[in-house]
């Protein structure tokens, strides 16, 4: 049972682990949340507030901030990863000799390991074992979430008991969960989505309006459908909170990393530059090697993530990349 004592462990200070660290601490939990530099862990504790990446958002008291990695998750009922999704591994290396054996543990990370083509469920098990996991995913901007206005996603996990003992931890009268027993199509809509959302800031930085988008929002949502499928997701998953709800807000929110990467490119900057000019985390670019390995790896026909991954990668033109995109053309929408 779930009550005001509950201890959570967040681990991950970044705009989305402080976002659910100030709306699980807003439910009364006991929360724990874990950086990796302790410098910058103690800058946040005794200023409450993450100026880096949530700025303007009070941490509340019982929001405790650590960077020892095995204090935080010492005493903990339940662990929330929020970790970049190519650290994972590493992060979970560092705690699978303490006793996990009894915790629950949520990710809310979106991305896929790009050495391994695994989505962070699969990187969990491997690292973790049989530990009981679920995935949290959808259009959940961090700084919406912070301001109490209303949103929803997806959670998901292999048991329907735990999916919904993790919709309760989370659950607010502004924050709503649905369940889904799809956790490999909730998180391969929510790491593919990103690529997309490049694709859309590209289109931005280019001046292209609202027709070009809508083009890009149909086709997007249908080959990262066209995807999963092809691994072994539902195809109804996508059409869902954690696919097509995600898509629209990562390429449509101001707030949106891979989307301001996207119309740093349309307006003819360089990759390394732009990452250069961040300390933000953008998802999307190692996604975009993910996701171009697997719609070979799948044969799967994918020319967004194709256009994407040969404009950042390759040095393509933004203008002939969808030019292309745009004569490609099908006998079948549906295709």
């Amino acid at each position: 049972m779930l009550h005001k004592d509950t201890k959570i462990c967040i681990l991950g200070d970044g705009g989305w682990g402080t976002a659910l660290s100030i709306l699980l601490a807003g439910k009364g939990y006991r929360i724990t949340l874990w950086g990796a530099f302790p410098s910058y862990v103690r800058e946040v504790q005794k200023k409450r507030e993450n100026r880096k990446f949530l700025p303007g958002f009070k941490i509340p008291e019982n929001v405790k901030l650590v960077s020892n990695i095995h204090e935080a998750c010492a005493g903990s009922e339940w662990i929330v990863l929020a970790i970049p999704s190519q650290f994972m591994r590493s992060v979970l290396y560092s705690i699978k000799k303490d006793e996990l054996s009894h915790k629950y543990f949520v990710t809310v990370a979106k991305g896929i390991e790009t050495k391994t083509l695994k989505v962070m469920s699969q990187v969990i098990r491997e690292e973790l074992g049989r530990v009981n996991l679920a995935v949290v995913s959808g259009p959940t901007i961090a700084r919406e979430v912070a301001l109490k206005m209303p949103v929803a996603a997806s959670v998901a996990s292999a048991n329907s008991e735990f999916t919904s003992k993790a919709r309760q931890l989370f659950t607010t009268e502004y924050f709503g969960l649905f369940e889904s027993d799809d956790m490999l199509g909730v998180e391969l809509g929510g790491s593919l989505k990103n690529v997309i959302a490049i694709c859309a800031g590209i289109l931005e930085g280019m001046g292209y309006g609202s027709n070009t988008r809508a083009f890009l929002f149909a086709r997007g949502v249908a080959e990262i459908s066209r995807l999963g499928r092809a691994m072994g997701a539902k195809r109804e998953t996508f059409m869902g909170l954690s696919g097509l709800g995600d898509l629209a807000t990562t390429c449509l929110s101001p707030h949106s990393r891979n989307r301001w990467l996207g119309e740093e490119i349309g307006k003819a900057k360089a990759l390394g530059k732009i990452l250069k000019e961040t300390e933000m985390v953008v998802e999307g670019v190692e996604t975009a090697k993910a996701a171009y390995r697997l719609s070979k790896k799948y044969k799967v026909s994918m020319p967004i993530t194709h256009a994407v991954y040969q404009i950042l990668f390759n040095g393509h033109d933004p203008k002939e990349a969808v030019s292309t995109l745009m004569k490609r053309g099908s006998h079948n929408e549906l295709d």
